[in-house]
This record gives structure tokens, C-alpha cells and sequence, in this order.
């Protein structure tokens, strides 16, 4: 089968589309026929090396996946060959506690073939595409837990969104409107900032030229004259870390499920206890998250923002424009069959 792979941590050009073997399944496995994968940063973390995870060698990069299933190698648990199914990309051993996630520490979706547990498949209804399906996990189904299942967000809070731009920050910015919040998408560009109220986004902001805090002083007034924000979405990390504590309501809410920009950032206690606010971190997702963004996209409700489709033998270019920060919500990866955008 043709594969998107790397034998050695690198950058984009350390990537190689070719031949690899076609993976068979384990007893409780489905081999799939991937029909539509979608990049994440995760993984360009994966592609360069993160402390603390092995990765081996040769891996396949994609945690995302839309397939068909073509065998299954044991009780179908309900599942038949043939059918359109999207992949939870995480498992947790419940006897060890031992974690795998697709496309970082087991081959992943940047194949033509992919093997997945059959508990990890969930079904795609009729009426959504693979495409669609493609780019909910790890996105859609991180944010939708770090605002709906962990952050409790509610019709008539004010939210602040930062990295608004990019897969999860869309996600945000969408179901944050269909719940019914005013939302501030931030992003590093006006440009970014006028795609993002398109959207439906209620106010758009430039970080690359005001800080978070000065921002929210200006807008909202201050932390003692009911200045902030209810809800502050940050899981960019680094730079943008301290200020965001700044820019919470008292009571409010800081929610996080990452720290792309750096996972070590100074923070002053002080705005915190000031602001009696709750920080609150959120972990991946469940496949009761996916499937709850798979509901609401077979009802019309939400419309995942994809920016480019490309073939599975140009998806290292979108590998490097994710790592440019180039991308306007998702990339979506299909068989060379079926061609792309460009």
C-alpha cells in the first residue's frame, strides 16, 4: 500500500510517500480503507520528537480517520465489512493504563490501509461526508470536551478564544456560537480575525498587536468593575499564558487542552485568587465526545471548517503548512484517486 511515513524525527522533508507493507488485523482488529484522513499539529509534534513518547520507526503519521471496513477479524461487535466508520485515534488499556494514540505511538490514517480496534470504530451517518467525519476527532472532539464536558459553557457567557485560526480554535469558535456564547476569536492577523467573524465569530482580535490583557481592559473594562471574560480559551501556552489571566472575569473560567507555544509559561498566582477564577484542563476526548459532533453535524448543526484537500501523495505540503500555521481550520488528506484541490 502507498504510505506517508518517517524512519527518523525531522521536519516536513523527512517525510516519505511510498510503498509499505498493508497491515493485517489482530484478533478484535478491523483492517479499514481509508477514505479520508485530516492533519493535526499533533502531528508535527510526532514528526519532530516529543520528550517522554517513543515513537517507532517506520511510523505513519494521521490521527484521523473516515474508512471503510474491509475485514474484521473476529465478532464484529456490530460492525460489518463495508461500512463508513470514523476511528476514536486514542485507547486506554483499562488493565495497565497504557496509552496509544494513532499516528504517534502506532501507525496511522496517511495510508491506504489502516488496522484499528473494532471498540475504536464509531459509525458515520448517512448524511455526513467522509470528509466531515475526517476532521472531527482530534479537533472537534478535543475542544468540544474542553468548552461542553469539561468547561460547562453556557448560552449568554462572553468567551475569548485564542489561536482561534487554526483546527481546534474553529471548532471552538463554532460550538461556541451554537450554544449560544458571544464570541472573541483571536488570532495572529487581521486578516485571520475578519475569516473568523465570517465564521460567526462576534468580534474578531489581533493579538500580533495588542496583548491579551490590554485587549480586555479596553474592551470590557476592568477585573473590580466587572471587566473580563466569562469563559478565556488559551491552549497555546508560552507568551500568551499570563496575560489570559488576566483577561478572566471574576468567577470566569480559563480552559486549556494544550500548550503548542510552549507548555512551561510563567504564571502569577495573584490573578487567580484575585479573580477567584477556575482553571480548568481538558485531556483529548471520548468516543461519547466524537459521537456527540458527529450528531450534531447529521442534524446541520455544525459544518467543520476545512481549508484544503489534498492527495495522499502531496500531504507532506500539508504537513508543512500546518507547521507554518498557514491553515484556516482543517486539511483533509484522500486517496490519490480522488485527486484534491490542486
Amino acid at each position: 500500500m502507498k504510505a506517508l511515513y518517517f524512519t527518523a524525527h525531522g521536519d516536513a522533508d523527512a517525510l516519505v510517500h511510498g510503498e509499505m507493507e498493508r497491515p493485517a488485523p489482530a484478533p478484535g482488529w478491523a483492517l479499514l480503507k481509508v477514505r479520508a484522513a485530516a492533519l493535526n499539529y499533533l502531528d508535527v509534534f510526532t514528526l519532530r520528537g516529543m520528550p517522554g513518547i517513543k515513537v517507532p520507526f517506520p511510523m505513519v503519521t494521521g490521527g484521523d480517520c473516515a474508512a471503510e471496513i474491509v475485514e474484521i477479524n473476529g465478532e464484529g461487535q456490530g460492525f460489518a465489512p463495508g461500512q463508513r466508520v470514523l476511528v476514536n485515534p486514542a485507547h486506554i488499556d483499562d488493565r495497565s493504563g497504557h496509552f496509544e494514540m494513532l499516528g504517534e505511538t502506532r501507525p496511522g490514517a496517511l495510508a491506504e490501509y489502516v488496522v484499528a480496534r473494532v471498540s475504536q470504530l464509531i459509525p458515520i451517518p448517512d448524511h455526513v461526508t467522509d470528509a466531515q467525519a475526517a476532521a472531527l476527532p482530534v479537533a472537534y472532539g478535543t475542544a468540544y470536551r474542553m468548552l461542553v464536558t469539561r468547561g460547562r459553557i453556557a448560552a449568554g457567557e462572553s468567551i475569548l478564544i485564542l489561536g482561534a485560526s487554526g483546527g481546534v480554535g474553529t471548532a471552538c469558535v463554532l460550538l461556541a456560537k451554537l450554544f449560544g456564547l458571544t464570541v472573541t476569536a483571536g488570532a495572529g492577523s487581521a486578516a485571520k480575525g475578519e475569516r473568523l467573524i465570517a465564521l460567526g465569530a462576534d468580534h474578531g482580535y489581533d493579538y500580533s498587536h495588542e496583548p491579551v490583557d490590554a485587549y480586555s481592559r479596553r474592551t470590557t473594562g476592568s477585573l473590580f468593575r466587572g471587566g473580563g471574560f466569562d469563559v478565556v480559551v488559551n491552549f497555546t501556552g508560552g507568551e500568551t499564558w499570563a496575560p489570559s489571566l488576566r483577561a478572566v472575569k471574576r468567577g470566569g473560567r480559563l480552559l486549556t487542552c494544550g500548550a503548542t507555544a510552549g507548555y512551561d509559561p510563567k504564571t502569577d498566582l495573584r490573578f487567580i485568587f484575585t479573580a477567584e477564577m477556575y482553571v480548568r484542563g481538558s485531556t483529548g476526548f471520548t468516543s461519547e465526545d466524537i459521537a456527540a459532533c458527529l450528531g450534531l453535524v447529521a442534524e446541520g448543526r455544525l459544518d467543520p471548517v476545512i481549508d484544503l484537500t489534498l492527495p495522499l501523495s502531496r500531504a507532506a505540503e500539508g504537513v508543512a503548512m500546518l507547521r507554518d500555521r498557514k491553515v484556516f481550520g482543517k486539511i483533509i488528506i484522500v486517496p490519490d484517486s480522488l485527486g484534491g484541490d490542486a
